[in-house]
């Protein structure tokens, strides 16, 4: 058994790290928040320093050390989480060579496109490339060019310099690890983005028949490792940079999408959850494969024994509830966004619609280059009518997605679904989707079921049970509000959603 009785978990998101001190009873003792810079610029630029991610973590633990009594000692384990289809090329010492391509950048779109495209096509994929990729790494490339594959592809051709001196291609938690441990290694969710793994049960692992296909060799990859596998302690530089102990244990640790699953506490096969933050997704863990072309989700491989985890991601929730309320005069820094849809009024019946793809959309149409709508302003509306047109339409957004998921037979199609994330935590948004599903809402440990999902990873090597999935099983219930639908705005939703769905159809054909 590893010394110490505490676990501490570090979620790396888009803006910032979460870090939670985490004891046997998975309750958090203590936590901090760090950010750190995303560089955005046009054509599609979304970039960050991998050191500003170290730094940050280094600040947060200067904090929590200060609330947790002889934390440096009591630590036995960190456990690292964080945001997918990130590229980071290091040389042979893991030393960034370029700033990450975020999971946002979307500069490579041409490139990706290019890259899936040919005669004869379907869905914009050459058909011989699309079945490859289906049967072996069961999906493909996303056309927006925001999956690592398009971004290797234009770094090889837009900075062959930088390629040429490329030893290891990393995701943003590959680097944490390294900087950790030394050690270069992956979890099975970046490799399955990377659109170069076998996914086929049995046969995990790094395709040659993908590389092949895309030109990207598997020697600049790393080692595909188990969330729950230790790593190693800490090197001494690791050490003395985060102030704890050489001999806390690194375990190899997960993506955010299975951090928040576990974090949520649906766990069994067939359960969904959803996760409401800067994007949006919904997920469960699933008994095999499951894949949808023409409504682009499927299950990704997780760092949990490869066991297959559904994810249909949306790329705007608190984003483009943020927007709404600056861009009506409100005040969007810290508790100041979530009153600003308080006190919004009765929704009414000419409210106008809204779309939100500020940012393109990913699930049930994947097209990065549509974009986000107010549909039917009259003089009359103002800056509430809009706020809760937005509330309204990221709700209905979500329910267009559920509706294609719904579907799949192995899903559970009653029963509360439990929410997490910083926007769960939101009691407006909340009801709302509650009412657009017509299901009952759980609220889990919004703010910080990444923190609390990621910290199960150690529960195995530290006896707190025989595993994360059993340790995860118990925060199913540890819920923070219930939100149950209202039928008079179930009925009002259900009649605005068949509005919308011809809204969006005539929109969806304005664009290539």
């Amino acid at each position: 058994m590893p010394k110490g009785d505490l676990v501490i978990s570090a979620d790396f998101g888009t803006s910032g790290v979460k870090v939670g001190v985490v004891d046997d009873d998975l309750r958090l003792l203590a936590r901090a928040t760090e950010t750190y810079p995303l560089s955005l610029a046009t054509g599609g630029i979304a970039e960050q320093s991998p050191p500003d991610w170290w730094d940050a973590l280094a600040r947060a633990l200067a904090t929590l050390r200060d609330e947790v009594p002889a934390l440096r000692d009591r630590a036995a384990a960190l456990v690292f989480s964080s945001q997918l289809c990130g590229v980071i090329c290091t040389d042979e010492q893991g030393t960034p060579l370029r700033p990450c391509l975020t999971w946002l950048d979307k500069r490579a779109a041409e490139t990706g496109r290019a890259m899936i495209g040919g005669f004869p096509s379907a869905h914009g994929y050459r058909i011989d490339k699309l079945a490859r990729w289906l049967r072996i790494a069961n999906g493909a490339p996303a056309r927006n060019g925001m999956d690592p594959t398009a971004k290797i592809l234009w770094i090889k051709s837009q900075e062959p310099e930088i390629y040429r001196q490329t030893r290891w291609i990393l995701d943003v938690k590959d680097w944490l690890l390294h900087r950790a441990t030394g050690r270069f290694t992956t979890c099975p969710e970046s490799a399955n983005l990377t659109w170069l793994m076998d996914t086929r049960p049995g046969q995990e692992g790094w395709s040659p028949a993908l590389s092949a296909m895309t030109g990207i060799a598997l020697d600049r990859m790393p080692e595909m490792v188990d969330g729950e596998e230790v790593l190693g302690p800490l090197t001494k530089q690791a050490a003395e940079d985060l102030g704890l102990a050489p001999d806390t244990l690194v375990l190899g640790g997960t993506s955010d999408v299975t951090a928040a699953a576990l974090g949520s506490g649906q766990v069994a096969d067939g359960a969904l959850h959803i996760a409401a933050a800067t994007s949006c997704w919904i997920a469960g863990f699933m008994p095999g494969r499951v894949l949808s072309v023409a409504s682009s989700y499927a299950t990704l491989t997780s760092s949990l024994a490869y066991r297959p985890l559904l994810i249909a991601s949306q790329e705007n929730a608190g984003s483009a509830l943020e927007w709404a309320v600056r861009v009506s005069g409100g005040e969007t820094e810290g508790e100041a966004l979530k009153g600003a849809f308080d006190n919004m009024g009765a929704p009414q019946e000419d409210d106008p619609f809204f779309l939100p793809w500020l940012a393109g959309e990913r699930v049930p149409v994947d097209n990065d280059a549509i974009r986000g709508v107010f549909h039917g302003l009259a003089l009359h509306h103002d800056a509430c009518a809009l706020r809760r047109a937005a509330l309204e339409g990221v709700a209905l957004n979500l329910r267009w997605s559920y509706g294609k998921l719904m579907r799949e037979r192995a899903i559970h199609k009653d029963g509360p679904i439990s929410m997490v994330g910083g926007v769960a935590a939101n009691a407006a948004f909340a009801q709302t989707v509650a009412d657009a599903l017509n299901r009952e809402v759980w609220v889990g440990e919004a703010r910080h079921a990444g923190v609390l999902g990621t910290a199960t990873l150690a529960a195995k090597t530290l006896g707190w049970a025989a595993s994360a999935r059993d340790a995860a099983a118990t925060l199913r219930t540890r819920t923070t509000g219930v939100f149950a639908p209202d039928p008079a705005r179930v009925e009002a939703l259900a009649a605005r959603n068949a509005r919308l769905e011809k809204i969006r159809r005539h929109i969806l054909k304005s664009y290539p």
